[in-house]
Parts: C-alpha cells; sequence; structure tokens
C-alpha cells in the first residue's frame, strides 16, 4: 500500500541527471550563441551590401568586358568579386589587369 512518501534519488541518480540537464543548457547555449552570430552576421551584411567601401553610396551594377562589376556612381570607384580580376585579364598577363593581378596578390593559379 501507497503510504503518500516519494523515494529519493540516489546520489549517483541525482549527479547523473545534473550532469544530462547541465549539457543541455551547455548545447543550447552554443545554439543561440551560433544563431545570434548568423543573425550579426546578416545584419552586417545588409547594412554593407551595395555599398563603397571608399564613400558609403549606393554601389551600382554595370556591364564590363563581359563581367558585371559594381561602381559607385558618386566617387568612381570599382569593385570586383572573386574570380573577375581573372576573368578580366583573360590569357594576357603582359597587359594592365596582368599587373593589377600582380599588385593584388593574385596568385597564378587563380589566373
Amino acid at each position: 500500500m501507497a503510504t503518500g512518501k516519494t523515494k529519493k534519488p540516489a546520489p549517483e541518480e541525482h549527479d547523473y541527471f545534473q550532469r544530462q540537464d547541465q549539457e543541455k543548457l551547455y548545447k543550447l547555449a552554443a545554439k543561440r550563441e551560433d544563431e545570434k552570430a548568423v543573425e550579426e552576421a546578416e545584419e552586417l551584411k545588409q547594412a554593407h551590401w551595395m555599398r563603397c567601401a571608399k564613400c558609403g553610396n549606393v554601389m551600382e551594377t554595370m556591364g564590363f568586358r563581359g563581367v558585371e562589376i559594381e561602381r559607385c556612381p558618386v566617387c568612381g570607384g570599382v569593385y570586383l568579386d572573386k574570380g573577375e580580376l581573372t576573368t578580366l585579364a583573360g590569357k594576357d598577363r603582359s597587359g594592365f589587369f596582368g599587373h593589377l593581378g600582380e599588385l593584388l596578390g593574385v596568385k597564378e593559379s587563380e589566373k
């Protein structure tokens, strides 16, 4: 017959459940940190997306030699995405784009 008393857990059992709860809390905190980092990165991207690095104005996309480049209509800055300099330089390494690639550290394997 039940007396209404509950059995106390053994110390080992208590420690086990305490460790389980602590592990869940650590995982939840890590997940929240990851979500916060992703959210902050997205906010930063939105704040700077298609903005000129020099003057902060909105960039415009334009075609140049078959490559879409970004140009600032205010200060005239031109920005290239990864690989676009290599595309513009083509096979000719002796011209302007070849020298620009050297200046910017584009490796031979990237060319």
